[in-house]
């Protein structure tokens, strides 16, 4: 598993994540869509801890600026 996420794409995942997790908590955003936000939170963490995101190997992305 080859890292294919940049710096900036971690950072905006990251934050995404905490917007998601905050409208969810103040109940901007409730119920189903908002379990779902919650979990598009937790995926966005976690391919951003791994630097690895399988959308972009299926569409041939790298952000990554580390050359191999």
């Amino acid at each position: 598993m080859n890292k294919n996420m940049g710096n900036l794409d971690k950072l905006i995942r990251v934050l995404l994540a905490m917007v998601f997790v905050i409208l969810y908590l103040t109940s901007t955003v409730t119920g189903t869509l908002g379990l779902a936000l919650v979990a598009i939170a937790v995926l966005f963490v976690l391919t951003g801890l791994v630097s690895f995101c399988p959308l972009y190997t299926i569409f041939g992305i790298n952000t990554c600026s580390i050359k191999k």
